[in-house]
């Protein structure tokens, strides 16, 4: 199993290219199913949950043709996907698969739309109520389906299609909200979605019109109205860059004294994390080629934050941010409002040195002086990442363990920061 060995103390100077959104590629993906022509997709990253899709999708039949690198063209440059759906060859998607990551849930409503019928396993180690499925199914039963539990299997029908309705979303829900707009477009009739889906990311179903689709961008506070048709053409699409990354690669530079360019990202993605940053004595400018991100000599100033849904504090920069709190001068709170027992990377950061404190959904982070390099383990893909930020200005060695999470979300991080002066390498056992 690798593990990333860091040796923590040098400062972040240099450029890192961003690169496009995890999670605006995998729903685009998803909706290739909806349509026999091709999408290309410009800007894909090179990352695990991307492959591991590509291959749940070739098992319904999507052919992904992998378009040729180009003179001059780096590594950590974007992939360009065409994806072409002619024949949905298979309804299910099975355990195997599913388990592996949370996002192939989505499946289920191209599926449904277009064929009148799906089968896929409930995702890994989820139970109806914990990271729920429930707003999912509620949401096609809304529009007409039929929904059966079945051997951890969610069996969906509608042969005679999906109807027009409303669907009002009882909390935020990203993948409710992509389910809900997939499941819409493919009627002829018209289909008022979500008041609270996830303004986070509801740019990325929003790009479905692309495909042909006539879905109405009228606002009414958090409405979407969407005109359902009876086919989609194909389209081509640039994936918009990796807002979360953005953030992180940030933060490890803030974390380090550094003085980085953040390439090809944009400011209005992340503007209130970035606005925290600069209230704790961060410098970021704004550049045609994408955003400096300095701190030299001065000290990080302790925050006070909620995670929140799109504009607010992503909870994804959740665990980051408090790896940087960790040597800020004074205590900082960080609530977490969106996922339960998100505070895992707590204790590894505690093997660093780290002061934090957990009252319920709140962290309370007081800064030391210094953080010490330690083995330490990641326990997920925003946890992971946290350990190389605090990795990155400990004294010593840190060892990582478990950065396989990492390559589901991060694109060559090893080698983006070891162009900055990190010393950072990956072990293979």
């Amino acid at each position: 199993m690798d593990r990333i060995r860091i040796i923590g103390g040098e400062r972040l100077t240099g450029t890192i290219p961003i690169s496009g959104a995890k999670n605006a590629a995998l729903p685009l993906m998803i909706a290739s199913l909806l349509t026999r022509e091709t999408l290309v997709l410009r800007n894909v990253p090179r990352l695990a949950d991307v492959t591991l899709l590509g291959r749940i999708l070739g098992n319904h039949g999507v052919d992904i043709t992998v378009v040729g690198k180009k003179v001059g063209q780096a590594t950590t440059d974007g992939q360009t996907f065409k994806l072409k759906s002619a024949e949905i060859v298979d309804t299910t998607a099975p355990y195997e698969m599913v388990s592996r990551m949370r996002a192939s849930f989505w499946v289920l409503a191209p599926l449904l739309a277009r064929c009148g019928e799906a089968k896929v396993s409930l995702p890994g180690g989820c139970a109806i109520g914990t990271r729920p499925v429930d707003l999912h199914l509620t949401t096609l039963e809304t529009l007409g389906a039929s929904i059966e539990l079945e051997g951890g299997n969610v069996i969906a029908k509608a042969p005679k299609g999906l109807t027009g309705a409303r669907v009002t979303l009882s909390k935020v829900s990203v993948g409710a909200t992509h389910n809900a707009l997939m499941a819409a477009v493919l009627r002829p009739r018209r289909h008022a979605d979500r008041e609270r889906g996830a303004r986070a990311r509801s740019r990325r179903p929003r790009k479905l019109p692309q495909e042909d689709g006539r879905q109405d961008r009228r606002h009414r506070q958090r409405d979407l109205e969407v005109e359902g048709v009876g086919h989609l053409h194909g389209a081509e699409h640039t994936v918009l860059p990796d807002r979360i990354e953005t953030g992180t690669y940030a933060m490890a530079a803030a974390m380090t004294g550094g003085d980085v360019l953040l390439q090809n990202t944009r400011a209005d993605l992340l503007e209130r994390a970035l606005d925290l940053l600069r209230s704790s004595g961060v410098e970021i400018e704004e550049t045609p080629s994408g955003l400096r991100v300095a701190r030299n000599g001065s000290g990080l100033r302790p925050v006070a934050v909620d995670t929140e849904p799109f504009p607010g504090f992503p909870t994804d920069l959740q665990a980051q941010l408090i790896a940087l709190m960790c040597m800020a001068q004074g205590t900082s709170t960080v609530r977490e409002t969106i996922f339960e027992n998100r505070f895992m990377h707590v204790q590894e950061l505690a093997r660093l040195g780290a002061r934090i404190e957990l009252k319920g959904d709140t962290a309370m982070v007081t800064g030391v002086q210094g953080l010490a390099g330690a083995q330490v383990m990641a326990t997920d893909l925003r946890a992971s990442v946290s350990l190389i930020i605090a990795g990155l200005a400990a004294q010593g060695e840190t060892m990582i363990g478990r950065v396989y999470h990492l390559d589901r979300g991060f694109e060559r991080i090893e080698e983006k920061l070891r162009q900055c002066g990190a010393h950072i390498e990956r072990l293979s056992s």
